[in-house]
């Protein structure tokens, strides 16, 4: 079965994490999101898999290869110019065009069963199949109502209030007939949800809902990056070791995944779900609670204390640091006696020196220094990168 994964958005919501590389390559769980979403299409039988690579396409192609690694073969389309949605997927019509197939995002998270989605759609008359799920606030996506045989009889996309007809929101994962494309233009910006299904509509083809259950999340976000890492983490039943952990007097609460080359200090607690990498030293006295993951060759200094956080590779965080739901990228350094608060955004290779606080919701550029004692409430850009943060 052939699946098509599209993966040409630049990421701007996710800055700082995407200025150096594509959205589908940020870790989760030490390892790329897309790494994640082709395991698990491979794992259902989508084996034969087309990519459609824009923003830093190249790192994509170095994260799967051709795919044998994970039991797919994958075929790589580059979209020199923005083509929306549809016209990505038009884009590669020639690898698609022999069999119904499945649509996701590049940036999708999930463990729905989306060949149970597929073998449906295989059992109705619809041209195209959407997957819903139901959301509490469906503002930001396209909404569906369906009858009692599943056809859609209305959708809008990111409806106004008073428009929100329903609460079952496009999870963006499509399973299409070949015959989609002869009502995509070619070299032109079209998208599935704003064009194709209000046209297919129009014309009185049937379009199917699929009702999805189980995690799913476009990862469009740093909210909904440390939600995808939460769930991810919880699927960790267990506590292992891949190769050698020194550590004495320290309490171990599993499961926690550690990697090889592993130092923890005397007194310190690890409470899992926590994902540990290779090479990383976490002194005396820290604690590290649930669904936290740490990247390689880390240095987690004496008396820190990180929460619910994700930490990339190379970073150096302070003694009596305190470090809650934030996101630091690669290559940082956190001094000591800093706070670091929730939903903190840290770009690559800064450097925060001590006793500083870093207000909730705050992003901080790369490269950036931030001096002793200052109290940041705002972004802090760096005018070497560009400074817009919202769009795709």
């Amino acid at each position: 079965m052939k699946a098509c994964i599209m993966c040409g958005g630049e990421g701007t919501r996710l800055r700082p994490l995407t200025f150096e590389r594509p959205k589908p390559c940020i870790p989760v769980a030490n390892k790329p999101s897309i790494v994640h979403l082709v395991e698990h299409l491979a794992t259902l039988g989508f084996t034969d898999i087309v990519i459609t690579i824009g923003y830093l396409g190249d790192d994509i192609q170095n994260a799967l290869g051709d795919g044998s690694l994970y039991g797919a073969n994958i075929t790589y389309v580059s979209e020199e110019v923005k083509l929306g949605t549809a016209g990505s997927v038009k884009n590669a019509q020639k690898y698609l065009e022999d069999a119904p197939f499945l649509v996701v995002g590049g940036d999708h998270m999930t463990d729905l069963n989306v060949l149970e989605f597929y073998r449906d759609h295989m059992n109705s008359p619809a041209v195209t199949s959407i997957g819903l799920i139901s959301i509490e606030d469906p503002r930001e996506f396209g909404i569906a109502e369906i009858d009692a045989n599943m056809r859609i009889r209305r959708f809008r996309e990111k409806p106004s209030p008073g428009e929100i007809f329903s609460n079952l929101a496009s999870t963006g994962i499509y399973v299409c007939d070949p015959m989609i494309f002869e009502y995509i233009p070619e070299n032109t910006k079209f998208d599935f949800a704003k064009d194709l299904f209000p046209l297919l509509m129009e014309r009185g083809f049937q379009i199917n809902g699929w009702l999805a259950r189980g995690n799913w999340t476009d990862v469009g976000n740093p909210v909904m990056l440390r939600a995808a890492e939460k769930w991810i983490l919880q699927e960790n039943t267990q506590t292992s070791v891949s190769g050698s952990l020194n550590v004495k007097d320290a309490h171990i609460a599993g499961p926690v995944t550690f990697g090889d080359g592993i130092t923890l200090g005397s007194g310190s607690r690890i409470v899992g779900p926590v994902l540990v990498g290779n090479g990383v030293t976490i002194g005396e006295n820290v604690i590290i609670g649930p669904y936290t993951s740490i990247g390689d060759n880390c240095v987690i200094k004496s008396g820190a204390k990180i929460f619910s956080s994700s930490i990339y590779s190379g970073v150096v965080v302070g003694k009596e640091t305190t470090v809650s739901g934030s996101i630091i990228d690669i290559n940082t350094t956190i001094g000591d006696d800093c706070s670091i608060e929730h939903n903190t955004v840290i770009g690559p290779r800064c450097v925060m020196r001590s006793g500083i606080t870093i207000h909730s919701g705050v992003r901080i550029w790369p490269d950036v220094i931030v001096e002793e004692g200052a109290v940041v409430k705002e972004n802090l850009l760096n005018d070497r990168y560009d400074t817009k943060a919202d769009g795709s």
